[in-house]
């Protein structure tokens, strides 16, 4: 395996990797059974030994156990790993009941996390969501306090709007913003990622295949249990629908000797170099081909057919990332 090249996380930012490490399935955050915890530790050692970097959790991803798995596998090895953690959501039962962004909250929330993952600082910390529950520059103030007092070393912000980014940014400067995008999912292209650039804050961009959708390995309909039947992208004529433009992306894939998923990271990769892939992944095999994802690069011609194919809007129905 090749090393993944480094980039700055946001104007003058730290050197980070272009490729993350998302850490959320290695523990069950939705209910569902665990994975197995040593295969998880050495997925992420794996990851360190190959120059992933960038490590990303949520102190709410199984309740703490995401953070004492990567705390686990960065014991001995601090100084390898850029960890990246959200905080604010509160679960119980398997199930999100809302958030919490209270100052109080968030001066516990971190000493929590300090523990479990077994360190001094937390590289980027940031608010999973931003409701209006709480004001913005309460919330922000709050991590801005943190990083005064040597807890936190850079802002992020997750999942907000172009208007909530400048405001936030306006309050302490903004290093990431964590957002889904994929090319079944462009609606960030008409504001928020303007706004990023503009403003020099890196992008962490997660969910590339689109909740499974642009693997190739989804058919219609769906099974019965599948999480994704909540969303109307998923059900009826629409999966059908959006599954004949994944067609294009499989034919893609198999002309350039790759698989779909491959594909849907590249593409997301060659969108700047402020654009880092966040991918989830659980088992060391899954390594080596996400980061063979980061060296494929397209002909013009290919680029323009993806694009069109899922132009902003092609997608139909709408999914968590659309709330």
């Amino acid at each position: 395996m090749t090393t993944i090249k480094k980039i700055a996380l946001g104007k003058n930012g730290p050197l980070v990797s272009k490729l993350g490490l998302g850490c959320m399935r290695m523990s069950s955050v939705w209910g569902g059974p665990g994975r197995d915890e040593n295969e998880s530790v050495a997925t992420i050692q794996a990851a360190l030994d190959n120059g992933i970097n960038f490590l990303n959790t949520g102190d709410f991803y199984g309740a703490g156990h995401n953070e004492l798995l990567v705390g686990r596998a960065i014991k001995g090895r601090r100084d390898d790993a850029f960890i990246s953690v959200k905080f604010g959501a509160i679960f119980y039962g398997g199930r999100m009941l809302g958030l919490d962004l209270r100052p109080v909250a968030i001066r516990n929330f971190i000493n929590y996390s300090l523990v479990r993952l077994g360190v001094e600082t937390i590289d980027l910390y940031q608010p999973c969501r931003i409701d209006g529950s709480v004001p913005v520059e309460d919330v922000i103030g709050t991590v801005a306090d943190l990083i005064k007092e040597g807890k936190v070393r850079y802002l992020g912000v997750s999942e907000i709007t172009a208007d909530q980014l400048r405001q936030a940014h306006s309050i302490h400067p903004v290093a990431a913003l964590e957002i889904g995008y994929s090319l079944a999912d462009r609606q960030i292209e008409s504001d928020l990622l303007p706004v990023a650039k503009e403003l020099g804050i890196g992008v962490v961009a997660f969910a590339n295949t689109a909740e499974g959708l642009l693997t190739g390995d989804m058919k219609a309909p769906l099974p019965a249990d599948a999480y994704q039947t909540h969303f109307s992208r998923f059900q009826g004529e629409n999966l059908v629908k959006n599954l004949e433009k994944v067609e294009v992306l499989k034919q893609m894939a198999k002309d350039k000797g790759y698989t779909p998923t491959q594909l849907a990271i590249a593409w997301v990769n060659a969108q700047g170099d402020h654009i880092m892939p966040l991918v989830s992944m659980s088992s060391r095999s899954r390594l080596p081909e996400n980061i063979q994802a980061m060296d494929i690069t397209f002909t013009a011609g290919e680029m323009d057919t993806l694009n069109t194919t899922f132009a902003p809007g092609a997608i139909l129905g709408g999914t968590y990332l659309q709330r």
